[in-house]
């Protein structure tokens, strides 16, 4: 039986699967609520990963695998789903992963974001960032923000991804959406251009450079509201690590550049559900003077404080969030324990609460 590769993305779309792996030596696996799950079928060979990988890569990409070992593409799956898809190299054959991006918008308050969210997509400039691990659920939440945007306000909104994940229909915006590699070289070569493209909104899909980093504060503070994303799991470290990445000698300038133009800070980490499927859970910094003060004068280590203070802005620390999602009845205290940012305290919280752990007693 040779497996063919309609037929497996016809079954990832129907089980509503998050991923899908092809790797030579197993069956196809998905990624079923965050758990593997091979299908019933014989292992891979690598005829079959070649034949598959040939079925959805565009030449320049396979071009790319064979110089440098891998590449990352999105491709329509008719129009039943998108997916993001990396090529890769392993031990002389192919291996594919493919992740599903969802056809649908999701509204903020289905994606479980605070109405007070909404307010501050209003404002006419500034930087907001979403950050999390890998695969935490942060470009549905971008893409949700950049739909109410498109819904709710008139403006041109450029975005700029490697690959372009979520389509956006024109509604009362224009959107221009950009990917690097095939309509732009770089992130950083995009924002400058941007710039010059008369936009309100523009999304950067990841600051993963300094050069990058630069150009979208810099718009940020030329009157431009910038989306971006960053490897981070905190609202201080976000800000940490947009000034570790510049010279010390730039450090003082860069805090107080950040300390006006951040808006928000979304960091997210998604949890498996009791009843099956995921949700995600937010810590959430909303700039104040206080806490521009503390980005100001290099004491980030203070936000979090400043963040349990403001719930009135809509502010709420991970593990709060995280504690409320284990009360409601949505996610296991191991769970919320595991995603924890100060698992010991969580402990002590969750067992006063009444509630038992399990791998950690």
């Amino acid at each position: 039986m040779s497996y063919e590769m309609n037929d497996l993305l016809e079954l990832v779309v129907d089980q509503k699967s998050s991923d899908l792996h092809l790797q030579v030596g197993v069956p196809p696996c998905l990624r079923l609520r965050g758990s593997m799950t091979p299908i019933d079928g014989p292992e891979l060979q690598p005829a079959d990963t070649e034949k598959l990988m040939l079925a959805i890569t565009p030449a320049e990409h396979i071009q790319k695998v064979k110089l440098n070992g891998g590449t990352d593409f999105g491709f329509a799956f008719g129009d039943k789903a998108r997916f993001r898809v990396s090529v890769l190299k392993t031990k002389g054959n192919y291996g594919l992963v493919l992740r599903q991006i969802p056809n649908q918008l999701f509204d903020l308050r289905s994606i479980g974001l605070p109405d007070k969210i909404k307010e501050l997509l209003y404002r006419p400039r500034g930087l907001f960032l979403v950050t999390g691990p890998t695969g935490s659920g942060k470009s549905t939440t971008l893409a949700s923000m950049i739909n109410y945007i498109n819904e709710n306000r008139d403006g041109h909104i450029i975005t700029i991804e490697d690959p372009i994940e979520y389509y956006h229909a024109h509604k009362k915006c224009v959107v221009t959406q950009r990917e690097v590699g095939s309509d732009v070289p770089s992130f950083a070569e995009a924002i400058k251009r941007a710039l010059r493209q008369d936009p309100d909104v523009i999304l950067v899909g990841e600051l993963r450079d300094l050069e990058t980093i630069e150009a979208a504060i810099s718009a940020a503070e030329t009157g431009h509201l910038v989306f971006g994303t960053l490897h981070t799991n905190s609202a201080a470290k976000t800000v940490d690590r947009i000034v570790d990445a510049f010279p010390a000698s730039m450090k003082e300038m860069i805090r107080t550049q950040l300390s006006t133009s951040i808006i928000c800070v979304i960091a997210q980490s998604l949890c498996k559900k009791k009843t099956g499927g995921r949700i995600a859970a937010y810590e959430i910094m909303v700039n104040t003077t206080s806490i521009g003060s503390l980005i100001r004068d290099n004491k980030t280590f203070r936000i979090p404080s400043d963040i349990q203070t403001g719930a009135a802005l809509g502010m709420i620390t991970l593990d709060t969030h995280l504690l409320s999602l284990v009360n409601r009845d949505l996610i296991e205290a191991d769970e919320a324990y595991e995603k924890s940012q100060e698992p010991l305290v969580m402990r002590e919280k969750l067992l006063g609460l009444g509630f038992k752990l399990h791998e950690h007693t």
